[in-house]
């Protein structure tokens, strides 16, 4: 296999970033098209405890997101979803949504946005954070 057919990575060389100072969300990028060339963004989610999104929609992409770890809930269109580990679900495009953690911990969702739309750039337009520990760990049990 060329270098080119496949692009791995580990936990420890993964990039995290959060959107905005205030956000109390930051991502952990697996691939996107801005590192990779991928035409999604796929990255690991994670949530302060209290922490959630803003209320969001997409005009093309869908959003998957799996929950790996933590308690919340996902909140579209106006309806609540209670989610823990092992969950999952998809948001069409158009569908207001926002995922809260409710959890004393931290919550660590899989989200996958395709096609991007704009998501891994402004991913990466924000600042750039440590992943501590604990995030390293729940990275580390993906594989």
């Amino acid at each position: 296999m060329t270098e080119t057919a496949c692009i791995a990575k580990r936990p420890e060389e993964l990039r995290a970033f959060r959107i905005s100072p205030k956000d109390s969300n930051y991502f952990a990028c697996l691939y996107d098209p801005l590192a990779d060339g991928a035409p999604f963004t796929l990255v690991v989610e994670i949530f302060a405890p209290g922490g959630a999104t803003p209320p969001n929609t997409h005009k093309v992409a869908q959003e998957m997101f799996f929950v790996l770890k933590g308690e919340g809930v996902a909140v579209a269109d106006g309806t609540e979803i209670p989610i823990g580990p092992g969950s999952s679900f998809l948001l069409k495009p158009g569908v207001e949504h926002v995922v809260r953690n409710t959890g004393q911990g931290k919550l660590y969702c899989l989200t996958l946005m395709a096609p991007n739309e704009g998501f891994a750039e402004l991913i990466r337009g924000g600042e750039e954070v440590a992943l501590d520990e604990e995030d390293l760990a729940v990275l580390r049990r993906m594989r």
